[in-house]
């Protein structure tokens, strides 16, 4: 992974970009979005930069940029048609510990914007690291029609209540718990039910009744890409992965990150955890994984495609 994601608050943040050309306008246009202060260096500024100075988005500085500007900002944007200017300027910002975007230019660049999706709080970035932006791009479309823009909203609404939750259910799976229920029960929907499917779901958290557990046996000879589609969402549940060896990197990608990973347990303990409502999955080879599904026959097994 040449590029680590990162998603930066822009509060306070000061960002400067040098051009104002149609490159330019795109990184401002989307920067606008953001609270970031943002500054333009640029002899000659299109339409666009005018309206947002007219609205006193952006301060605009009507000159070119000179290496004694690359100071004082936390991310620099390079725009100008001066490929040798980007460079040079470039060199100066890295000297000056700022991170720098060299258009078209990624050998210079400190960082890369994504494609974005941007639905309220939440946001999905796609990179291939410059390497294919065509089908970053046709990736970016099916996410659009795919992700309603009822998640602005709604994800507003989780948000406004995530304290409300902190302060009645103290224990964090519990909370976990909670917010799952109130997603099976309304999924992406913003309407006049999310209210009550809420509260439908902080009643149930307030009666302490015991969740059920859950132990999934998965062959580690079987290939990732050959798991059924409907054991994911049972993967980004999980609250513990048990394994006597080392998982496969195709599989690990899958299972929940925030997941403990221990050896397998003796039959007393997998039977107290399921008691206590634990949500296991157990990588082992055929024979040990059919001892254990004779001694818990409650057991998902997963096979190749299927549940």
């Amino acid at each position: 992974m040449q590029y680590f994601p990162l998603f930066v608050d822009t509060k306070a943040l000061s960002v400067l970009i040098v051009g104002a050309g149609e490159v330019a306008s795109r990184k401002l246009a989307l920067l606008a979005r953001t609270e970031a202060i943002i500054s333009i260096i640029a002899p000659v500024t299109t339409a666009e930069v005018d309206g947002f100075e007219a609205k006193g988005r952006i301060n605009v500085m009507r000159r070119g940029a000179s290496l004694e500007d690359m100071q004082g900002f936390d991310l620099i944007y390079l725009a100008t048609a001066d490929e040798q200017l980007n460079i040079d300027l470039a060199g100066a910002a890295t000297q000056a510990g700022i991170w720098c975007n060299v258009v078209d230019n990624p050998k210079y660049c400190r960082f890369i914007t994504p494609s974005i999706i941007d639905r309220g709080r939440l946001v999905v970035a796609i990179s291939t690291a410059g390497a294919a932006p065509v089908f970053a791009r046709s990736l970016r479309a099916r996410l659009e029609s795919w992700l309603p823009q009822s998640l602005a909203p709604l994800f507003d609404f989780v948000a406004q209540n995530r304290d409300k939750v902190q302060q009645n259910v103290v224990d964090a799976k519990d909370r976990r718990v909670l917010w799952e229920q109130f997603f099976e029960l309304n999924g992406d929907r913003w309407d006049k039910n999310t209210q009550a499917h809420f509260q439908q779901a902080m009643a149930v958290s307030q009666t302490k009744t015991q969740c059920q557990g859950m132990l999934l046996l998965l062959d580690n000879h079987i290939a990732a890409q050959w798991l059924p589609l409907g054991v994911m969402p049972l993967f980004s549940q999980l609250d513990c992965i048990y394994s006597d060896i080392t998982i496969a990197f195709e599989l690990n990608e899958l299972l929940r990150r925030d997941a403990e990973r221990k050896a397998i347990p003796s039959f007393e303990q997998i039977r107290l955890n399921l008691a206590k409502g634990e949500r296991m999955l157990i990588v082992a080879g055929k024979a040990e994984l059919a001892v254990l599904n004779a001694e818990f026959p409650q057991a998902q097994c997963i096979k190749a495609g299927s549940l």
